[in-house]
């Protein structure tokens, strides 16, 4: 198991009841799976449960995710049944209460309210607000009503109060009142021109303004919360909250029927009762909601309209793939934004549901090196995908130009396309095995990030199918040689495209060069010609004098050889995409790599 860098960590949940000079400085994973904090005296303390399955038969790994949890997983070494990576412990335990500073929004955005679920946040708006980005599901929300104070109105003529049970906002609040009833707390409110909210618990009163932070589902103090609203705007029940004067309604209703029942003929009954269960069941079967993927994130159902007068009728071309074309169109989402629509057209046999769970899977994947899906259209025989637009374009247009781009730019590129296969591989709860990792497929953003594309489209394979036989996907040059053979295809075919890929990274030449040909050292095969070049130490030629890359020389060698372990012929001796982005990294230390095809010259 590879050493880990000595982490920073700042959380007050591992320097409780320790003065600053003795705070944790520094996070320990040792080769037991055991992650201990290690303080400045020297002294460490155990964070791992001591209860946690043996390293000798399972993996570890420990990750920040981006909902602020870090997380300690294990994977059994055995892949039978193949549970996956499974949660061993968290920090902090509940990070609804734990990130509760006097500045910032809390866990969730401004206006939010956090909930525990699976030991992972879970944000959502309170009635009558909604989220300021649909497309981020952890963001502020916002009110969907004027706000309270307008020219210093005030009073419960114009405003009335909303309650809402175990919910708190405890960092913000600008008076107390105690003791206080609670009438007397939410006439307060009422006449209170900067009140938004109170908190009434144990004859205490808090009022509160907007924007209201670090709110959270507490059912442990018995409190309750109003939210206030202008009169008319306040929102509608939640439908799993039930009326009592229909609850009361409902009760007389069914004494009706029971005493007619019981005062007719069994011949009526019989009819009453029929007529009854039919008039249930058609009722209830309009009112459970279609269990469609789609709702479980923030993706927006566009129409095939919208998406027309967005393109101004697919005007704007951006690229073509094997998937269908791109073309560019603004949106309204507050003021225009621009995207990118990719129109596809080798998913029309697919059926709605298998569509829908496939946009549902890309739609669930969050990485800073992804291309980010907005929505999508499902409408007849049209399959629309909406993309956040990359204004770069793709990095093959940025490498293969007449200007060849800064080597430390390439570098970062190359180790952002890393890290994000390793999300898609590992860290997603739908393993995502793209099978055409190329330069088209990588797009550059304002600050020229490596963000991968068309990930999702070709296969999503579940882990414990992962290792199946299938028809080849690929482009020509980037296809791993299993696919042309009668062995079994594994995400290590995204290892070696993205082998190739570093190598046209590396030297800013076209894995086939058409315009090359055989002869006084040139070889159109990139492949072929990058083990020349290593075997023979010509890395001038390699990086065409490129002197940024050859001053790098020790980082130059590193990724090459990378590349080269990347692309071996035989696909057990590449690394996963997690180990290749450590050694890029310099984390794992890289050996010299074999010849990549020692048993045959097939390329493709």
């Amino acid at each position: 198991m590879p050493s880990l860098r000595p982490l920073t960590w700042t959380s007050t949940s591992f320097t409780s009841g320790v003065n600053a000079s003795n705070s944790g400085y520094q996070v320990l994973f040792n080769d037991r799976g055991s992650i201990t904090i290690r303080r400045r005296n020297g002294q460490q303390t155990i964070l791992s449960p001591r209860s946690i399955p043996p390293a000798s038969d399972n993996y570890y790994r420990a990750t920040l995710d981006f909902d602020g949890v870090f997380t300690q997983y294990y994977h059994p070494r055995s892949f039978s049944g193949n549970p996956g990576w499974i949660p061993a412990s968290f920090w902090p335990e509940n990070i609804c209460f734990n990130i509760n500073g006097d500045t910032g929004s809390g866990a969730c955005g401004y206006n939010s309210v956090c909930r525990l679920e699976n030991q992972r946040p879970v944000c959502q708006c309170p009635q009558g607000y909604s989220l300021a980005d649909p497309n981020n599901a952890y963001g502020d929300c916002r009110p969907r009503f004027v706000p309270n104070c307008v020219d210093g109105e005030s009073g419960s003529d114009l405003y009335e109060l909303l309650e809402i049970s175990d919910t708190d906002w405890p960092k913000n609040d600008y008076e107390l009142i105690e003791p206080s009833t609670v009438d007397n707390c939410t006439d307060a409110c009422l006449n209170d021109c900067f009140c938004a909210a109170v908190i009434f618990r144990n004859n205490s009163c808090w009022k509160k303004k907007l924007p209201l932070s670090n709110g959270r589902v507490d059912t442990t103090l018995g409190l309750t919360a109003f939210l206030k609203f202008r009169r008319g705007d306040i929102p509608p029940l939640t439908p799993n909250v039930p009326n009592p004067s229909n609850q009361t309604r409902d009760q007389r209703t069914l004494i009706l029927v029971v005493s007619v029942l019981l005062g007719s003929s069994v011949f009526v009954n019989f009819i009453l009762i029929g007529a009854i269960c039919l008039g249930f069941y058609l009722i209830y079967s309009k009112k459970i909601p279609s269990q469609d993927p789609i709702h479980s994130t923030n993706l927006r159902c566009f129409t095939y309209k919208e998406l027309m007068q967005a393109t101004n009728g697919f005007k704007e071309e951006l690229g073509r793939g094997a998937f269908g074309i791109v073309y560019k169109g603004d949106v309204p989402n507050g003021s225009k934004a621009i995207v990118a629509v990719k129109k596809l057209d080798r998913v029309a046999q697919d059926t709605e549901k298998e569509f829908r769970t496939e946009v549902n899977a890309i739609g669930q994947t969050h990485h800073k090196n992804l291309v980010r899906l907005i929505g999508f259209c499902d409408e007849g025989p049209h399959r629309l995908l909406v993309y956040e637009y990359m204004c770069n374009g793709t990095l093959a247009d940025f490498l293969f130009n007449n200007l060849k781009p800064s080597w430390n730019v390439r570098t970062q590129i190359a180790m952002g396309v890393a890290r994000a296969l390793t999300y898609l591989h590992e860290e997603c709860s739908t393993q995502i095995i793209h099978c055409d990792i190329k330069p088209q497929n990588i797009l550059l953003d304002e600050y020229y990030n490596a963000r991968i594309s068309d990930f999702g489209l070709a296969k999503l394979l579940m882990i414990n199918q992962s290792r199946t036989l299938t028809n080849i996907r690929g482009t020509k040059g980037y296809v791993a040689p299993e696919w042309f053979r009668n062995t079994q295809v594994t995400a290590k075919v995204d290892v070696y495209s993205f082998g190739v890929l570093l190598l046209e990274i590396i030297s800013c030449r076209k894995s086939l060069d058409h315009d090359l040909e055989f002869g006084d050292g040139e070889n159109p095969i990139l492949t072929d010609w990058v083990w020349d070049c290593f075997q023979e130490r010509r890395l001038d030629s390699l990086v065409n004098n490129d002197a940024e890359a050859l001053r790098d020389r020790e980082r130059l060698e590193r990724f090459l050889m990378v590349g080269i372990w990347c692309i071996q012929e035989d696909s057990s001796l590449r690394p996963t995409m997690r180990k290749a982005s450590q050694m890029l990294e310099g984390i794992v230390e890289v050996a010299v790599p074999p010849c990549p095809s020692p048993f045959s010259s097939t390329t493709t």
